[in-house]
């Protein structure tokens, strides 16, 4: 009996260290493992009691506003969960390098639409095919507000600011830093209306302020919730744009490889048909695995996905002119103009073509992301042996824009080129905007055929610009455009000591030199 009672204690020893082995845990007690998480992934907190039952594994989730942005805590958390670690790939490689990475679910970056603006915009595009360049056009002429989270902070507001630029750059690939050094979002950036530092604090302040917005930009799955929500005056229709999108995947990072058992059990549930499915009935979010049926919301094929930045030039350059979206000032772009003779006929028609594209002629994709936008502030001089006019306007609406092309259009030829004199203009301009707001970008635009034979030497223009507060002398570069006979040596020079670049129109056009330096004040 005694035997048979010792065998029968065996078994049941056994039969304790399997279960105890299957549940992953150690008697009763569930590895606890703290995990660094992204604010889109709190949505998740109704299946964490399941998976700890089923593996054995406890999440203690903390959620914070930057875990994006910052390199992870190695000695405080065990694993990161966020919806994109492409920004810390690209900014802190020893902060992820050797990291094993998981992709849970997936989910783009579109754009929500009140069902009107969305008719009214794709009344305008042949083929009713909306794409960021639409949305970039609309904002600029204020017939699109809309809300973004913060590029800084936010993995979905970054990710719609690298699509954008993506487009912007028109190539189809990653963007390049020369792709950025002369942004083409300020026309975009003009229909922001509102922001937040979490994709999900954004749908809250959409949510709470609808009119002041009719559109609002990030992930497909916050738009799906928020239209099931019962939230909205009006359902957002879901627009993912032609020209592509930039895809999250939600990858859950091992920081701790002490817990690599704990993590693969974490990952193998998570990735189940079953669980699949579960998140994506509760996120809604694309399932990763194929095998599983798609909700009936997210069958339309994401197209084209666009390649995130390999560089960080590229990010920390779209980061910096983003700027603070709480305290935005429009700039102000000064054209110097030549009038003189020689720009008669075939040339004039260039320059008033050239304008007649930036305020809205043409439809074309980098001449919407190109175009003059609400809230900027321009300035047309026009100048022959001496200055013959100056033009001002702050763009609220078509009939700014009218009055801009008029000045252009006037008449008035000199018969000589103060090449010098008109930038020496152009710079006592940007000294007084400065000096009524301080906050304010300014760039020059120098626009000349000739060489200069009237007015300052070089020499002397140099001489005053020296003499300027520090202020207008290192803040407000000159971007010439070199055309016709001007002497290209001397404006490249100018645009160095300025802070500027030539651009070249000669091989090409004065409307595309204008549109390539629309993306550099």
């Amino acid at each position: 009996m005694r035997r048979g009672a010792g065998l029968l204690a065996l078994c049941l020893v056994l039969v304790t260290s399997l279960v105890t082995a299957c549940s992953g845990g150690d008697g009763d007690d569930p590895v606890r493992l703290r995990v660094l998480a992204g604010p889109d992934l709190a949505v998740l907190a109704p299946l964490l009691d399941e998976l700890r039952d089923e593996t054995g594994v406890d999440l203690r989730m903390e959620h914070r506003a930057d875990a994006e942005t910052r390199a992870p805590d190695r000695g405080r958390y065990d694993l990161a969960w966020l919806s994109s670690d492409s920004y810390l790939r690209l900014t802190d490689r020893n902060a992820t390098r050797g990291l094993q990475r998981t992709a849970t679910m997936t989910s783009p970056v579109v754009i929500g639409l009140k069902p009107e603006v969305a008719r009214q915009l794709r009344a305008r595009v042949p083929g009713a095919r909306l794409t960021w360049a639409d949305i970039a056009d609309a904002a600029a002429t204020g017939r699109v507000r809309f809300g973004m989270a913060d590029p800084r902070h936010a993995g979905s507001g970054l990710a719609a600011l690298v699509g954008v630029a993506t487009a912007a750059a028109g190539t189809g690939a990653a963007l390049r830093p020369e792709d950025v050094s002369c942004d083409r979002l300020r026309g975009f950036r003009s229909g922001q209306t509102l922001t937040a530092d979490t994709g999900p604090a954004l749908v809250d302040s959409y949510a709470d302020h609808q009119g002041e917005a009719d559109a609002l930009i990030t992930y497909e799955s916050d738009l799906l919730a928020l239209n099931a929500s019962g939230r909205l005056d009006d359902r957002l229709e879901v627009v993912r744009p032609e020209d592509g999108m930039v895809l999250a995947d939600f990858p859950l990072l091992l920081l701790n490889p002490a817990h690599r058992t704990a993590y693969d059990k974490v990952t193998q549930w998570l990735r189940r048909d079953s669980v699949q499915r579960q998140i994506m009935r509760h996120t809604l979010r694309r399932p990763v695995n194929t095998t599983v049926t798609r909700d009936a919301r997210l069958r339309e094929a994401v197209g084209n996905a666009l390649f995130y930045p390999d560089r960080p030039a590229v990010v920390e350059t779209l980061l910096a002119d983003y700027g603070d979206p709480d305290r935005r000032t429009a700039g102000q772009v000064v054209f110097l103009l030549d009038f003189s003779g020689s720009m008669r006929g075939a040339r004039m028609a260039a320059l008033r073509e050239a304008f007649a594209g930036l305020s809205g002629a043409d439809s074309s994709a980098s001449g919407k992301f190109t175009r003059f936008h609400r809230g900027e502030r321009l300035t047309v001089v026009r100048f022959g042996g001496r200055v013959r006019g100056e033009k001002t306007v702050t763009v609220t609406g078509p009939k700014d824009l009218t009055a801009l092309a008029d000045a252009v259009a006037r008449g008035g030829y000199g018969d000589a080129t103060a090449v010098w004199s008109a930038l020496d203009h152009g710079y006592r301009t940007a000294a007084r905007e400065l000096a009524a707001d301080p906050d304010r970008s300014v760039s020059l635009v120098l626009m000349t055929d000739g060489e200069n034979n009237a007015g300052l030497p070089y020499a002397e223009f140099v001489r005053r610009h020296q003499a300027l507060p520090a202020a207008v002398r290192t803040a407000v570069p000159t971007y010439p455009v070199h055309f016709g006979e001007a002497d290209a040596g001397e404006l490249r020079r100018a645009a160095a000591r300025t802070g500027g670049r030539m651009v070249e129109a000669a091989g090409s056009s004065l409307s595309e030199a204008f549109k390539e330096i629309r993306g550099c004040h």
